[in-house]
């Protein structure tokens, strides 16, 4: 039950690049640059809501269980199948652009996404 509650993100690395390699408009990541993601976390055994809330007060809610398919959609509306795994405590899920770890370390929600060679690592605090 690790990830569950309410995270603010502290702080990111390689935002920029990251968005501007998934197509994001240039006044949408500056709109995001210092804006403080709200992620809310409930989690039933393998079972999980995921909700991020984002500049323009939009939210997205993925809901999923560990090793099942389900239905999932990023922050532009897409939708897709995914199955979330986790290995050694890190929550594992490719997106259709992007390699996706979410982990829970030094009391800190970890977020890490990947896309060849641009990473975005956010750091959240508990709130």
């Amino acid at each position: 039950m690790a990830f569950a509650g309410k995270w603010e993100t502290e702080n990111q690395e390689g935002y920029e690049a990251f968005c501007k390699l998934l197509g994001i408009p240039d006044d949408i990541i500056e709109k995001g640059r210092d804006y403080k993601l709200v992620t809310e976390v409930t989690q039933d055994g393998n079972d999980f809501s995921w909700t991020q809330i984002y500049p323009t007060n939009a939210s997205v809610t993925n809901k999923f269980t560990i090793d099942k398919e389900c239905d999932m959609e990023t922050i532009g509306g897409k939708k897709f199948k995914a199955t979330v795994h986790m290995e050694a405590g890190k929550l594992i899920v490719d997106f259709p652009k992007y390699h996706h770890t979410s982990e829970i370390s030094g009391g800190k929600l970890i977020e890490t996404s990947k896309a060849g060679s641009v990473v975005l690592k956010r750091t959240s605090k508990k709130i």
